[in-house]
């Protein structure tokens, strides 16, 4: 099912056969492979719906999900630019949620929208899963300060990471991400001359010196959804002894990950992300454990 939804759909929907019941709203939306990852996890577990993709422009959020309640949907999952402007459009949501200030899950119950966020967690099995390592044994550098670096940050600290840096173009944004998880870092654990829980510049002389005390490098911004987007960091300071993950996923390498491999870092793209907290939702939708293999195989 390649087909995509928009707003004018939504406000003239007809049933469909089988119905579209789960879907994922976006701008653009084009790229997200959730539909063959969910679709084939419907299928494994007996469920007789679809699940679709919603091309839905920030001004136009609000409108889609007061529809949605009215359309006998289970839920829908957001992505890029939705999840910090759905937070207050719901009713309620989980601890995580509200800890992060996004949500990247909704479930629909008697009418009510409740948000979630499996960004985190799905981050932090992706790790594992690509790098045989946990977050916990990890000093992380995390670009972004949007709702995926918010849920990945949120995630290592809770974690008890061996260090956070978080890296933007806009420094308050980063300050501001940096002071939400300080409480988490407030233990006499130390590392002798560079801080536990820092923002930086995302600029080179400040990145140079990060590296170096750095083991895992995560791309949480959208750099690389577009072709020819710029890597999150020039590929002359990547060095051998990082892991690197850009939460970026595309049909090819990404000019980070390509970067990295030719640095001879270690790298993953964004699958394993989106595996793992689909897997999340869908339990949180259907009350049962995702078929995860199923969801894998559909992503190859």
């Amino acid at each position: 099912m390649n087909d995509i939804y928009t707003l004018t759909d939504l406000q003239n929907w007809k049933r469909k056969k089988p119905p579209i019941r789960l879907g994922v709203l976006g701008y653009p939306v084009a790229h997200s492979l959730s539909p063959q990852m969910q679709n084939a996890a419907l299928e494994k577990s007996g469920l007789e719906m679809r699940y679709a993709r919603f091309e839905i422009a920030p001004s136009e959020l609000q409108a889609a999900l007061g529809l949605l309640t009215g359309l006998d949907f289970v839920g829908v999952n957001l992505t890029v630019p939705h999840k910090i402007a759905a937070l207050p459009l719901v009713g309620e949501t989980d601890e995580t949620a509200g800890q992060v200030g996004a949500i990247n899950t909704i479930k629909l119950e008697r009418g009510k929208l409740r948000g979630f966020n499996t960004d985190g967690k799905g981050f932090s099995r992706a790790v594992r899963e690509e790098f045989s390592v946990d977050l916990r044994d990890l000093r992380v550098l995390v670009f972004g300060a949007g709702g995926a670096a918010r849920a990945i940050a949120l995630e290592c600290a809770k974690e008890n990471c061996e260090r956070l840096v978080i890296a933007n173009r806009d420094p308050e944004k980063a300050n501001q991400l940096v002071e939400s998880l300080r409480g988490f870092f407030a233990g006499p654990r130390v590392l002798g001359p560079v801080p536990r829980l820092q923002a930086v510049a995302a600029d080179e002389a400040a990145l140079r010196f990060q590296i170096a005390n750095t083991d895992l490098v995560v791309n949480a911004t959208p750099l690389g959804l577009n072709r020819g987007d710029a890597a999150p960091i020039p590929a002359r300071l990547l060095a051998p002894h990082l892991m690197i993950y850009d939460t970026v996923y595309a049909s090819g390498p990404t000019a980070f990950v390509s970067g990295a491999i030719e640095a001879g870092a270690r790298a993953a793209n964004g699958l394993s992300m989106l595996l793992h907290q689909g897997a999340l939702a869908f339990e949180i939708w259907f009350d049962r454990a995702a078929p995860l293999d199923a969801m894998r195989k559909a992503l190859l």
